[in-house]
């Protein structure tokens, strides 16, 4: 991953400071997110502190860092990484960049639609937790778990239910060459952007549409600047929890033991909880701008979507390269089996 001089000196920085702390106690672990205070993964992290802290007796602490305390999302990775911090989330879109394979959880119509069997998937498939961790593993990163923070929802300034009416769209993704590419596909222009920059950009024009969890619009506002929610049902949002591998091989049995469980917890915790939020969240939209619509897309709409993407498994297969074929083709198998 490549930094600019000043990025580089800021992470040096931070990983110095982020030292000095964590010298005071080998019990201090750091635990840091993508999103703002409230949102799901800080809620995720939020309930990891407290199962964390409670089951060691208070002898482990942990400190939640929201967005922009330590830096970017690409940033977190780095540290991670690094050994700064102990946990972080990474989500597959801009994980790609540091562990290409991932992507695969980006595609489109690849997990079950009922929520068990895509909360079996994501909480126990081979192809995540044995293949898939091993791309992790040889970047200095553990993965500890993936989890869902709800439906992938477009919201643009027109009504979209063909992909011809995404042909005039500047459409922001996350920085990854697969949503980019899948974006394409649909018909739209994607513009990769940092999420800092989403609200100024639908404002100003520079970009008409986005797509992000309901509660992730909402916490950030961009119904305000735009007029229309599209539901597509084409991708559950999905990020990651990894640990710095060190860190976690360092670890004694009984905390590791202890970690599985709190982990196992917060499957049913997390999916739970993020339903709840994407449901008062769109409440919420609905009562701060009244004219907003509403699009559902049709099982005959999302058709057309997805006979547009099916390529885009052989094309990641191809950018990617390495084992991503096979763990693909895993995941797939996962999927059906859970879905039966």
């Amino acid at each position: 991953m490549a930094f600019t001089a000043n990025i580089k000196h800021l992470l040096f920085g931070t990983t110095l400071a982020l030292a000095a702390m964590s010298s005071a106690s080998a019990a201090e672990w750091k635990f840091a997110v993508e999103e703002s205070p409230g949102d799901v993964q800080t809620l995720y992290a939020e309930e990891f502190k407290r199962l964390v802290e409670a089951r060691t007796g208070g002898k482990t602490t942990v400190t939640v860092y929201t967005y922009g305390q330590l830096g970017n999302e690409n940033d977190l990775t780095e540290l991670t990484a690094g050994g700064a911090i102990q946990f972080s989330n990474a989500s597959p879109g801009h994980l790609g960049t540091f562990v290409p394979e991932v992507q695969v959880l980006s595609l489109p119509f690849l997990l079950p639609e009922s929520d068990e069997a895509k909360a079996k998937v994501l909480s126990s498939s081979p192809a995540l937790y044995d293949a898939l961790a091993k791309d992790f593993a040889s970047k200095g990163l553990k993965l500890f778990t993936v989890y869902p923070e709800g439906e992938m929802v477009w919201t643009t300034k027109k009504a979209v239910r063909t992909p011809a009416d995404l042909g005039d769209v500047k459409f922001r993704v996350m920085t990854s060459p697969i949503l980019i590419e899948q974006f394409k596909l649909y018909g739209a222009n994607p513009v990769a952007l940092p999420w800092g920059e989403i609200y100024s950009g639908l404002q100003m024009n520079v970009i008409q549409a986005q797509v992000n969890p309901p509660f992730f619009i909402e916490s950030a506002k961009f119904h305000e600047v735009t007029s229309h929610l599209i539901y597509p049902g084409d991708v559950e949002y999905t990020t990651t929890v990894v640990a710095n591998a060190d860190f976690w091989n360092s670890l004694s049995e009984q905390d590791k033991i202890m970690l599985q469980s709190v982990r196992n917890e917060l499957q049913t915790f997390i999916i739970a909880k993020q339903k709840e939020k994407n449901a008062a969240a769109l409440d919420k939209m609905k009562k701060d701008n009244p004219k907003i619509t509403v699009i559902k897309l049709t099982d005959a709409e999302r058709e057309v979507f997805r006979k547009r993407v099916e390529p885009l498994g052989a094309k990641l297969v191809e950018m990617v390269g390495g084992r991503t074929g096979d763990i693909l083709k895993q995941l797939k198998a996962d999927a059906a089996a859970a879905a039966k």
